[in-house]
């Protein structure tokens, strides 16, 4: 910082205590870094806390609605998030065509979901369906965001098809309020022209991380124009844990304590996983160019068009990919996401759950859609057949015989039970949100000198102070 121009500047220090003073500033910039994280991600508790009041479930009352619901011709306002805007648009064409209820939809831009969700809380004028990040979803429903849909979920035929994450991410003390909506899983997907060119095998992906890391910098090593081997979004705390955790998973670790009050990041695991991102990082073209930036808006662009070898990828995600493929786009290749060990694999389960709000007036015909939804020939029409991935497990073994056999692979990883979805009512704040300390873990790793113990620590005084 400028002192001003009359300032006088000291004499250099010896080139050995200047290395002193280099290194030690640096481990005091580092540990500011995370106490200044700690403390703003804490912060940003506050805000939706006063959504509703912890455990009000506010003025909606699901006692005594039909089994299925009620279809009467009543308009149902439903929220969602733009990243699923498709697969959502498809959901609301069916029902609004196949019933006398409609349902209008409104998309929230992602970033905007948290601020606009906190203040319709507040002034009790949020949609009669709410759909949200399901990693959001135990904080919402802690703070008494929707209503008890126990004794709805636990009367459905076919509860034990669906997939349980989303269920229990809205569940707190045994009460239940939320269904699955979208199912996101993370998959690894490959270029397979660019594998053609580097000598690789075009129908095989990677098996362990290791072969992760060769296979991209083989594509690395191509030396082509704006073509990477990988590509990671570094500024996106989300995009970073949909790409990394299922290599912890698969090797039997994991990020979490089971109550989600203690990171537990700092394993073999997880190391293995972001020196090998460190490794990319420090060979030429090994990651692509902005990675160290990328704040999750063009997360999947640079593979898309064409520029990136190998890298995990959002299955929703995909359907552009195979579409763009049959127009005359590169062929993609697609895979279970890796461990560090070969033979294991695993997946985070994402997307979005949905509940009804606590300030629905129109809760039995709320739950008629819920209900509708929920059933295998519906998932087949609106998921299925889209070529997107069902939240009901029997559609997944069952709808997809005549589907693209990279969807069958997609549909595996959930359907062989190695997908997990991580709970925590501070998960946003201590993983999502941006300048999260999982966020600056990742940064230190793979583009600083990070210390894996203490920016672990950072993650765990965050999900405590919940």
């Amino acid at each position: 910082m400028s002192e001003g121009p009359e300032a006088e500047t000291p004499p250099p220090p010896l080139r050995d205590e200047r290395n002193i003073l280099e290194k030690e500033a640096i481990m005091s910039f580092n540990k500011v870094t995370r106490a200044l994280a700690g403390i703003a991600a804490a912060a940003m508790l506050i805000p939706l806390a006063a959504c509703g009041g912890s455990g009000n479930s506010g003025t909606a009352s699901t006692e005594g609605i039909p089994a299925k619901g009620t279809d009467d011709g009543t308009e149902i306002t439903l929220w969602t998030r733009s990243p699923l805007e498709r697969q959502a648009k498809n959901v609301v064409e069916a029902y609004n065509k196949s019933h006398k209820n409609q349902v209008k939809l409104e998309i929230i831009p992602n970033d905007d979901m948290e601020g606009k969700v906190g203040g319709a809380s507040q002034t009790d004028s949020l949609p009669d369906l709410l759909a949200g990040d399901v990693v959001r979803i135990p904080y919402w429903s802690s703070e008494g965001i929707f209503a008890d849909l126990t004794k709805q979920i636990d009367g459905l035929d076919n509860l034990k098809d669906l997939q349980q994450g989303h269920i229990e991410a809205g569940t707190v003390d045994g009460v239940k309020h939320t269904l699955p909506f979208i199912t996101d899983v993370s998959v690894m997907v490959w270029n397979k022209n660019l594998y053609k060119e580097a000598g690789l095998d075009p129908e095989q992906g990677p098996k362990s991380i290791d072969e992760f890391v060769e296979q991209a910098k083989k594509v690395a090593a191509l030396n082509k124009t704006d073509v990477a081997g990988s590509y990671l979004a570094g500024q996106s705390g989300g995009a970073l844990v949909f790409d990394l955790f299922p290599s912890v998973w698969a090797d039997g670790e994991s990020v979490m304590n089971d109550d989600g009050t203690e990171a537990t990041l700092n394993n073999d695991s997880m190391k293995a996983v972001l020196d090998a991102y460190k490794e990319l990082a420090n060979t030429t073209n090994g990651l692509g160019a902005g990675s160290k930036e990328e704040t999750g808006a063009t997360w999947t662009a640079p593979f898309a068009n064409g520029k990136i070898g190998v890298m995990p990828y959002p299955n929703t995600a995909t359907t552009a990919l195979f579409e763009a493929e049959k127009d005359g786009g590169f062929e993609v290749g697609v895979a279970p996401i890796p461990g560090t060990k070969e033979g294991s694999s695993s997946t985070f389960l994402g997307g979005d759950a949905m509940g009804i709000s606590k300030d629905s007036k129109h809760v039995a015909q709320a739950w008629n859609f819920l209900y509708w939804l929920m059933q295998a020939d519906t998932q087949k029409e609106v998921f299925a057949d889209q070529g997107d991935t069902a939240s009901n497990v029997e559609t997944l073994k069952t709808a997809y015989n005549d589907a693209d056999p990279r969807i069958q692979t997609i549909n595996s990883v959930i359907i062989d039970g190695n997908g997990k979805t991580p709970k925590s009512a501070a998960f946003n704040e201590a993983f999502n949100a941006a300048g999260s300390p999982w966020q600056l873990l990742v940064q230190n790793a793979v583009w600083g000198s990070g210390d894996l113990k203490s920016d672990n620590q950072a993650v765990t005084d965050v999900l405590s102070a919940q």
